[in-house]
């Protein structure tokens, strides 16, 4: 199961926020992935505010794209707030990318 959540790992990240040049996995935007033994998949993520112009075609493209993926059986995305995302929560390569350090 490491290797399928590696794989995808590799295809949230062909996934960026359209407002912000880095990808949604390296933003800190997936918060959990789990796979059950039927290989279905249920994928925490949050939003960088809950105006986000974004909130209802990210998630969908996440779900599709996972989908898609031809180990994985279904996906479902589950939109969360708590804890609240915060530049904090990017990956040290996204806040180079951004100019943070």
């Amino acid at each position: 199961m490491i290797e399928l959540e590696n794989d995808i790992v590799k295809t949230l990240k062909t996934i960026y926020d359209p407002e912000i040049p880095v990808d949604i996995f390296e933003l800190g935007l997936i918060y959990e992935i789990r796979i059950n033994d039927d290989r279905f998949v249920d994928i925490d993520m949050t939003l960088t505010s809950p105006n986000c112009p974004v909130a209802e075609t990210l998630p969908k493209e996440v779900e599709d794209k996972v989908k898609a993926m031809d180990e994985i059986s279904d996906c479902k995305v589950h939109i969360v707030f708590d804890p609240p995302w915060d530049k904090d929560m990017m990956s040290e390569e996204a806040k180079l990318e951004l100019g943070f350090l």
